[in-house]
């Protein structure tokens, strides 16, 4: 009798044990935390990273496609009309768009460039938090440059000279391989995995509908411009260089979520120290 009841309370000690891990089972702690460190769609969509990201691809997706549709007209206009030297021109541009499969690749070398150091230095990264940040601090020059290119075949698009113009085409290129590319990896980057798609289509949805802007800039240079579209160029170069905002919100973003670990760290640190003294 004396062994049973000594069984019976070893079984029941061990099954009070096992009760109490799994109610502080650490991975089901850290699921719990993971959930609700989610952000929601709707959070994400409102933020400033989104709206600057919106107007940064869809005033540069607006000004490609307003090139490639307005291309005949300028070059009908700069050369003249001359048919010739035309076909030569558009010929160049066609054969300039293959380039972009070999720009494609240089942007990511761009945002990646980061992960490479640190696989040089053997360095690890902290938590999935600090390789957002990396991630995202990374992308600033992509987007940035992105910008420039823009900024730079649109000047000159606008110089009357032929010559230049096999400039611009391969500035275009470059420029489109970096904005295409640049879009879906950024918002992989930036927010949650489980809202890609959503953010990625709400993305395409609004720029396609800006773009619908193009007849707009069709008729304004059909009617008022008489097919000159230097004015056209200028407000493009205006709106263009406004989405330099977009990098800057990204840089300033990623500088204050550090400094917000940094005083976190700093706290856990001095609320650690009187704990050891006063063991």
């Amino acid at each position: 009798m004396g062994e049973s009841n000594q069984e019976e309370e070893q079984e029941r000690s061990h099954g009070q044990h096992d009760a109490e891990t799994e109610d502080v089972n650490p991975q089901a702690l850290g699921s719990e935390s993971n959930q609700q460190e989610i952000p929601s769609f709707r959070s994400c969509i409102s933020s400033k990273i989104f709206l600057t990201h919106l107007y940064w691809y869809s005033v540069m997706l607006l000004r490609n496609n307003l090139f490639i549709g307005t291309l005949n007209p300028m070059l009908t206009q700069l050369t003249g009309g001359d048919s010739i030297k035309v076909s030569s021109l558009t010929n160049a541009f066609a054969f300039a768009q293959l380039g972009g499969i070999l720009c494609a690749p240089w942007n990511g070398l761009i945002m990646d460039r980061h992960k490479r150091r640190g696989k040089s230095s053997g360095a690890l990264s902290d938590s999935p938090i600090s390789q957002r940040l990396a991630d995202m601090e990374s992308a600033v020059l992509s987007l940035a440059i992105t910008v420039m290119l823009c900024v730079l075949y649109t000047i000159t698009a606008s110089i009357p000279v032929t010559e230049v113009q096999y400039l611009t085409f391969a500035l275009q290129v470059i420029d489109r391989s970096f904005l295409l590319g640049g879009n879906a990896s950024f918002i992989a980057i930036a927010f949650p995995r489980c809202h890609f798609g959503k953010i990625f289509g709400l993305d395409l949805a609004i720029a396609a509908i800006v773009n619908l802007l193009q007849y707009a800039c069709f008729a304004l240079l059909q009617g008022p411009l008489q097919h000159d579209p230097l004015y056209l160029n200028i407000g493009f170069i205006i709106l263009v260089s406004l989405a330099c905002i977009h990098p800057i919100n990204v840089y300033l973003y990623c500088r204050q979520e550090k400094q917000k670990k940094s005083e976190l760290m700093t706290s856990l640190g001095a609320v650690a120290v009187p704990e050891k003294q006063d063991e």
